[in-house]
Protein backbone atom coordinates (compact mmCIF):
# COMPACT_ATOMS: atom_id res chain seq x y z
CA UNK A 1 0.00 0.00 0.00
CA UNK A 2 1.58 3.63 -1.11
CA UNK A 3 1.83 6.28 1.50
CA UNK A 4 0.34 8.47 -0.59
CA UNK A 5 -1.68 7.97 -4.14
CA UNK A 6 -2.49 10.25 -6.75
CA UNK A 7 -5.27 8.94 -9.05
CA UNK A 8 -5.62 11.02 -12.37
CA UNK A 9 -6.39 14.03 -10.37
CA UNK A 10 -7.63 17.46 -12.19
CA UNK A 11 -8.55 20.61 -10.62
CA UNK A 12 -10.39 23.08 -12.80
CA UNK A 13 -10.91 26.62 -11.57
CA UNK A 14 -14.15 28.61 -12.48
CA UNK A 15 -13.07 32.48 -12.85
CA UNK A 16 -14.60 35.80 -14.26
CA UNK A 17 -12.90 35.13 -17.19
CA UNK A 18 -13.73 31.22 -17.88
CA UNK A 19 -12.19 28.38 -16.19
CA UNK A 20 -8.76 27.43 -15.51
CA UNK A 21 -7.56 23.91 -15.24
CA UNK A 22 -4.67 24.08 -12.71
CA UNK A 23 -4.01 20.06 -12.38
CA UNK A 24 -4.65 17.84 -15.50
CA UNK A 25 -4.70 13.87 -14.77
CA UNK A 26 -2.07 13.77 -12.01
CA UNK A 27 -0.87 10.31 -11.27
CA UNK A 28 2.11 8.89 -9.22
CA UNK A 29 2.51 7.42 -6.27
CA UNK A 30 4.41 7.70 -2.85
CA UNK A 31 5.59 4.78 -1.40
CA UNK A 32 5.91 4.38 2.36
CA UNK A 33 9.21 5.51 3.94
CA UNK A 34 10.21 7.83 0.90
CA UNK A 35 11.87 10.99 0.75
CA UNK A 36 9.76 12.30 -2.75
CA UNK A 37 10.51 15.37 -3.73
CA UNK A 38 7.55 17.74 -5.84
CA UNK A 39 9.25 20.20 -8.05
CA UNK A 40 7.98 23.04 -10.68
CA UNK A 41 8.10 26.45 -11.42
CA UNK A 42 5.43 29.16 -9.89
CA UNK A 43 1.69 28.24 -10.58
CA UNK A 44 2.79 24.65 -11.94
CA UNK A 45 0.27 23.24 -9.43
CA UNK A 46 2.13 21.71 -6.36
CA UNK A 47 0.20 24.02 -3.90
CA UNK A 48 -2.97 23.08 -5.41
CA UNK A 49 -2.28 19.48 -5.15
CA UNK A 50 -0.90 19.47 -1.74
CA UNK A 51 -4.26 21.67 -0.74
CA UNK A 52 -6.43 18.51 -2.16
CA UNK A 53 -4.43 16.27 -0.34
CA UNK A 54 -4.69 17.81 2.92
CA UNK A 55 -8.27 18.39 2.68
CA UNK A 56 -8.51 21.99 1.62
CA UNK A 57 -9.88 21.60 -1.64
CA UNK A 58 -11.59 19.17 -3.49
CA UNK A 59 -10.96 17.53 -6.52
CA UNK A 60 -12.72 18.11 -9.63
CA UNK A 61 -12.12 14.82 -10.77
CA UNK A 62 -9.95 11.85 -9.42
CA UNK A 63 -8.99 9.93 -6.34
CA UNK A 64 -5.96 11.02 -3.66
CA UNK A 65 -5.48 8.57 -0.88
CA UNK A 66 -3.22 8.67 2.41
CA UNK A 67 -2.06 4.87 3.60
CA UNK A 68 -5.07 3.83 1.53
CA UNK A 69 -7.68 6.38 3.16
CA UNK A 70 -9.90 8.52 0.72
CA UNK A 71 -9.17 12.12 1.67
CA UNK A 72 -12.50 13.54 0.62
CA UNK A 73 -14.29 10.27 1.84
CA UNK A 74 -13.03 10.12 5.07
CA UNK A 75 -11.20 13.38 5.99
CA UNK A 76 -10.65 13.26 9.36
CA UNK A 77 -9.18 9.65 9.32
CA UNK A 78 -7.06 11.28 6.42
CA UNK A 79 -6.27 14.24 8.70
CA UNK A 80 -4.74 12.13 11.37
CA UNK A 81 -2.33 10.47 9.10
CA UNK A 82 -0.68 13.93 7.99
CA UNK A 83 1.18 16.20 9.06
CA UNK A 84 1.11 19.27 7.01
CA UNK A 85 3.69 22.61 6.95
CA UNK A 86 1.99 25.46 4.91
CA UNK A 87 3.84 28.16 3.09
CA UNK A 88 2.00 30.67 5.15
CA UNK A 89 3.60 31.66 8.58
CA UNK A 90 -0.33 31.29 10.20
CA UNK A 91 -0.40 31.13 13.92
CA UNK A 92 -2.64 31.91 17.15
CA UNK A 93 -1.59 35.06 18.84
CA UNK A 94 -3.23 34.36 22.20
CA UNK A 95 -1.00 31.33 23.14
CA UNK A 96 2.70 30.86 24.09
CA UNK A 97 4.73 28.30 22.26
CA UNK A 98 4.02 25.40 24.77
CA UNK A 99 0.75 25.97 24.85
CA UNK A 100 -0.33 26.49 21.25
CA UNK A 101 1.69 23.10 20.99
CA UNK A 102 -0.62 21.65 23.59
CA UNK A 103 -3.88 23.10 22.11
CA UNK A 104 -2.85 21.62 18.59
CA UNK A 105 -2.66 18.16 20.38
CA UNK A 106 -6.30 18.45 21.61
CA UNK A 107 -7.22 18.57 17.99
CA UNK A 108 -6.05 15.02 17.72
CA UNK A 109 -7.68 13.91 21.05
CA UNK A 110 -3.81 13.98 22.48
CA UNK A 111 -3.20 14.12 25.79
CA UNK A 112 -0.28 14.38 28.31
CA UNK A 113 2.34 13.74 25.38
CA UNK A 114 4.70 16.90 27.20
CA UNK A 115 7.63 14.63 26.75
CA UNK A 116 7.00 14.18 23.10
CA UNK A 117 5.96 18.30 23.04
CA UNK A 118 9.89 19.19 24.60
CA UNK A 119 11.60 16.64 22.07
CA UNK A 120 10.02 18.96 19.46
CA UNK A 121 10.70 21.87 20.64
CA UNK A 122 14.73 20.97 21.47
CA UNK A 123 15.13 19.53 17.93
CA UNK A 124 13.65 22.89 16.16
CA UNK A 125 15.34 25.00 18.47
CA UNK A 126 12.74 26.87 19.82
CA UNK A 127 13.42 25.41 23.60
CA UNK A 128 13.94 28.87 25.06
CA UNK A 129 11.07 30.61 23.15
CA UNK A 130 8.36 28.03 25.14
CA UNK A 131 7.27 30.60 27.32
CA UNK A 132 7.03 33.39 24.40
CA UNK A 133 3.73 34.49 23.03
CA UNK A 134 3.30 33.39 19.19
CA UNK A 135 3.33 37.72 18.41
CA UNK A 136 7.00 37.72 20.00
CA UNK A 137 8.57 35.11 17.45
CA UNK A 138 10.46 36.46 14.49
CA UNK A 139 9.77 34.95 11.27
CA UNK A 140 11.89 32.12 11.20
CA UNK A 141 11.26 30.94 14.71
CA UNK A 142 7.39 31.06 13.29
CA UNK A 143 8.21 28.84 11.04
CA UNK A 144 9.78 26.30 13.18
CA UNK A 145 6.48 26.36 15.23
CA UNK A 146 4.56 25.57 12.13
CA UNK A 147 6.51 22.17 11.38
CA UNK A 148 6.20 21.56 15.84
CA UNK A 149 2.74 21.86 15.07
CA UNK A 150 2.54 19.49 11.77
CA UNK A 151 4.05 16.56 13.87
CA UNK A 152 2.69 16.90 17.62
CA UNK A 153 0.63 13.98 16.76
CA UNK A 154 3.27 11.83 15.08
CA UNK A 155 1.85 11.45 12.10
CA UNK A 156 3.29 8.79 9.75
CA UNK A 157 3.19 10.56 6.93
CA UNK A 158 4.75 14.87 7.07
CA UNK A 159 3.86 17.23 3.43
CA UNK A 160 6.27 19.90 3.45
CA UNK A 161 5.39 22.78 1.14
CA UNK A 162 8.44 25.36 0.79
CA UNK A 163 9.19 25.03 4.34
CA UNK A 164 12.63 26.87 4.31
CA UNK A 165 11.79 29.79 1.94
CA UNK A 166 12.78 33.00 3.30
CA UNK A 167 14.39 31.66 6.10
CA UNK A 168 18.31 31.75 7.27
CA UNK A 169 21.18 28.77 6.48
CA UNK A 170 21.01 27.74 10.35
CA UNK A 171 17.27 26.88 10.55
CA UNK A 172 17.34 25.02 7.45
CA UNK A 173 20.25 22.73 8.73
CA UNK A 174 18.57 21.97 11.67
CA UNK A 175 15.08 21.32 10.09
CA UNK A 176 16.41 19.04 7.48
CA UNK A 177 18.48 17.10 10.22
CA UNK A 178 15.56 16.43 12.08
CA UNK A 179 13.43 15.50 9.13
CA UNK A 180 15.96 13.46 8.02
CA UNK A 181 15.77 11.44 11.33
CA UNK A 182 12.23 10.79 10.96
CA UNK A 183 12.65 9.93 7.35
CA UNK A 184 14.83 6.69 8.47
CA UNK A 185 12.35 6.32 11.29
CA UNK A 186 10.25 5.00 9.01
CA UNK A 187 7.81 8.74 8.31
CA UNK A 188 7.37 9.03 4.87
CA UNK A 189 8.12 12.74 3.81
CA UNK A 190 6.58 14.53 0.63
CA UNK A 191 8.78 17.49 0.29
CA UNK A 192 8.32 20.87 -2.22
CA UNK A 193 10.86 23.73 -2.69
CA UNK A 194 12.52 25.97 -5.24
CA UNK A 195 15.57 25.54 -3.47
CA UNK A 196 17.11 22.28 -5.94
CA UNK A 197 19.91 21.35 -3.80
CA UNK A 198 18.01 20.77 -1.12
CA UNK A 199 15.98 18.29 -3.18
CA UNK A 200 19.24 16.49 -4.66
CA UNK A 201 19.90 15.89 -1.24
CA UNK A 202 17.41 14.64 0.60
CA UNK A 203 14.85 13.51 -1.88
CA UNK A 204 15.42 9.69 -3.59
CA UNK A 205 12.57 10.43 -6.17
CA UNK A 206 11.09 13.28 -7.70
CA UNK A 207 8.01 14.35 -9.64
CA UNK A 208 8.32 17.39 -11.72
CA UNK A 209 4.99 19.42 -12.78
CA UNK A 210 4.48 22.10 -15.44
CA UNK A 211 1.25 23.46 -16.07
CA UNK A 212 -0.36 21.12 -14.19
CA UNK A 213 0.99 18.27 -15.92
CA UNK A 214 3.46 15.68 -14.27
CA UNK A 215 6.54 16.14 -17.53
CA UNK A 216 9.45 13.98 -15.12
CA UNK A 217 8.89 11.77 -12.79
CA UNK A 218 12.20 9.08 -11.88
CA UNK A 219 14.48 8.80 -9.21
CA UNK A 220 16.83 11.43 -8.33
CA UNK A 221 19.81 9.82 -9.62
CA UNK A 222 18.41 8.48 -12.79
CA UNK A 223 17.08 12.32 -13.94
CA UNK A 224 21.09 13.24 -13.05
CA UNK A 225 21.93 10.64 -15.74
CA UNK A 226 19.68 12.00 -18.36
CA UNK A 227 21.33 15.46 -18.13
CA UNK A 228 24.07 16.79 -19.95
CA UNK A 229 26.94 15.34 -19.19
CA UNK A 230 28.78 18.56 -18.19
CA UNK A 231 28.42 22.11 -17.37
CA UNK A 232 31.25 24.79 -18.41
CA UNK A 233 30.81 27.79 -16.14
CA UNK A 234 32.81 30.86 -15.89
CA UNK A 235 32.91 34.30 -15.46
CA UNK A 236 32.77 37.00 -18.27
CA UNK A 237 32.28 40.77 -17.57
CA UNK A 238 30.23 41.71 -21.01
CA UNK A 239 27.44 40.16 -22.81
CA UNK A 240 27.93 36.87 -24.61
CA UNK A 241 27.94 36.44 -28.26
CA UNK A 242 25.01 35.59 -30.13
CA UNK A 243 25.64 32.42 -31.02
CA UNK A 244 26.49 31.58 -27.36
CA UNK A 245 23.57 33.57 -25.96
CA UNK A 246 20.22 31.29 -26.39
CA UNK A 247 22.51 28.22 -24.98
CA UNK A 248 23.31 30.04 -22.16
CA UNK A 249 22.38 30.40 -18.10
CA UNK A 250 23.62 33.53 -17.08
CA UNK A 251 23.41 34.60 -13.42
CA UNK A 252 25.35 38.12 -13.36
CA UNK A 253 28.96 37.80 -14.35
CA UNK A 254 28.25 33.85 -14.00
CA UNK A 255 28.08 32.30 -17.67
CA UNK A 256 26.99 28.03 -17.54
CA UNK A 257 26.72 26.29 -21.15
CA UNK A 258 25.97 22.33 -21.66
CA UNK A 259 28.75 20.88 -22.67
CA UNK A 260 28.56 17.22 -23.87
CA UNK A 261 31.90 16.80 -24.36
CA UNK A 262 35.64 18.24 -24.91
CA UNK A 263 35.64 19.38 -28.49
CA UNK A 264 32.04 21.50 -27.51
CA UNK A 265 33.28 22.99 -24.66
CA UNK A 266 36.36 24.40 -26.71
CA UNK A 267 33.78 25.93 -29.47
CA UNK A 268 32.38 27.53 -26.56
CA UNK A 269 35.67 29.23 -25.47
CA UNK A 270 36.91 30.04 -28.64
CA UNK A 271 33.86 32.04 -29.79
CA UNK A 272 34.09 34.02 -26.62
CA UNK A 273 37.89 34.52 -27.71
CA UNK A 274 37.04 35.55 -30.82
CA UNK A 275 34.53 38.04 -29.82
CA UNK A 276 37.38 39.80 -28.01
CA UNK A 277 36.54 38.97 -24.63
CA UNK A 278 38.09 37.08 -21.59
CA UNK A 279 36.63 34.20 -19.76
CA UNK A 280 37.20 34.71 -16.12
CA UNK A 281 37.15 31.33 -13.19
CA UNK A 282 36.53 28.93 -16.22
CA UNK A 283 36.12 25.36 -14.75
CA UNK A 284 33.97 22.34 -15.68
CA UNK A 285 31.44 20.55 -13.08
CA UNK A 286 28.72 17.93 -13.55
CA UNK A 287 24.88 19.00 -14.38
CA UNK A 288 23.00 19.10 -11.17
CA UNK A 289 19.18 19.24 -10.41
CA UNK A 290 18.81 22.81 -11.36
CA UNK A 291 20.27 21.81 -14.80
CA UNK A 292 17.94 18.73 -15.17
CA UNK A 293 15.28 21.46 -14.25
CA UNK A 294 15.87 23.63 -16.46
CA UNK A 295 15.77 20.79 -19.45
CA UNK A 296 12.51 19.58 -18.38
CA UNK A 297 10.74 22.86 -18.23
CA UNK A 298 12.39 23.98 -21.46
CA UNK A 299 10.79 21.05 -23.10
CA UNK A 300 14.54 19.77 -23.92
CA UNK A 301 14.27 16.32 -22.45
CA UNK A 302 10.50 15.32 -23.28
CA UNK A 303 8.18 13.79 -20.90
CA UNK A 304 9.98 11.07 -18.29
CA UNK A 305 6.53 10.45 -16.37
Amino acid sequence: MSAISFQSVSKIFQTARGSFQALDNVCFDIEEGEFFGLLGPNGAGKTTLISILAGLAQASSGQVKVQGVDVSKQSAQARRLLGVVPQELVFDPFFNVREALQFQSGYFGIQRNDAWIDELLESLGLTDKASNNMRQLSGGMKRRMLVAQALVHKPPVIVLDEPTAGVDVELRQTLWQFIAKLNKQGHTVLLTTHYLEEAEALCGRIAMLKQGQVVALDSTSELLKAASSNVLRFKLDAELPAALAGKARVTGRIVQLPAHDAVEIERYLAAVREAGLQAEDVEIRKADLEDVFLDVMSGAQGARA
